[in-house]
């Protein structure tokens, strides 16, 4: 496709009209607006290692990364390397990970995980995406948010939120998150992949939400084609903006709560 070729449904970007070149620049303007926005984007599962990194986000399926953090604690200190994973008592583990939910299910997947591990990599965990999704449990998801968090290898994680929010910014209509991650990873530059995935994310939990987006209150609206979609009214969207971050994101679009 050149760049003066409009872009078609199917393809990276849908909204009508829009050139390809110009969902580009669109694309990375609304990365530098998100980049002003959530400066302190980061990712929210506590981790030192990046084993201790893997498991939690194996752990972090339907359940909340505050979550997580609360059990991780214990969960690390009783098993801290990946043969104590695979030598763990059942029992004992399904009852620190039960806050979790779905605890027998995550134990199974967590003493899998450090059998593999030991099997397959001398207990360490790969730098690399090929050998990361050959693990159990382990999909593209998981390995990114691992080789962008812990080996600095730039990667798009493609949860929830992200799908969501960059197919209502018209970056992709693909529901599937290979393809949503191939698409977007041509409109932002590789070096700010795993970037791009933190403020992505924390703009989700933040602001766009998934009922009732807070378009009133939102620094990305000019630029957003499904601006309007939630709460336009400026004061009542400011109630809708969530975080600690919450007075410097109103601030951005002139706002206070």
């Amino acid at each position: 496709m050149t760049s003066g070729a409009t872009t078609r449904s199917g393809a990276s970007g849908v909204k009508p009209g829009e050139t390809r070149l110009g969902l580009v620049r669109r694309a990375r303007r609304m990365h530098r607006a998100l980049a002003e926005a959530h400066t302190d984007a980061h990712c929210e599962l506590d981790f030192t290692s990046p084993l201790e990194l893997l498991v939690a986000t194996v752990l972090s399926a339907q359940t909340t990364d505050v979550t997580v953090n609360r059990v991780t604690p214990a969960l690390f200190a009783r098993y801290p390397d990946a043969a104590a994973y695979a030598g763990a008592d059942r029992t004992e583990m399904e009852e620190i990970l039960r806050p979790t939910g779905f605890y027998r299910a995550k134990t199974n997947s967590v003493m899998s995980l450090g059998a593999a591990l030991v099997e397959k990599f001398d207990g360490e965990v790969p730098g690399r995406l090929k050998d990361l999704v050959t693990l159990p449990g382990v999909g593209r998801k998981t390995a990114n948010v691992v080789l962008g968090n812990a080996f600095g290898v730039p990667g798009i994680t493609v949860d929830t939120h992200f799908g969501r929010l960059v197919r209502r910014w018209a970056w992709t209509d693909s529901e599937d998150p290979v393809e949503v991650e191939k698409q977007v990873g041509t409109l932002i530059e590789r070096k700010d992949w795993t970037m791009l995935s933190h403020r992505v994310i924390f703009h989700g939990r933040r602001v766009c939400h998934a009922k009732k987006p807070a378009c009133g209150a939102c620094s990305l609206a000019k630029d957003c084609p499904s601006a309007g979609i939630g709460e336009t009214d400026p004061v009542k969207a400011a109630k809708l903006v969530k975080g600690p971050e919450a007075d410097h994101l109103l601030a951005l679009v002139g706002l206070e709560r």
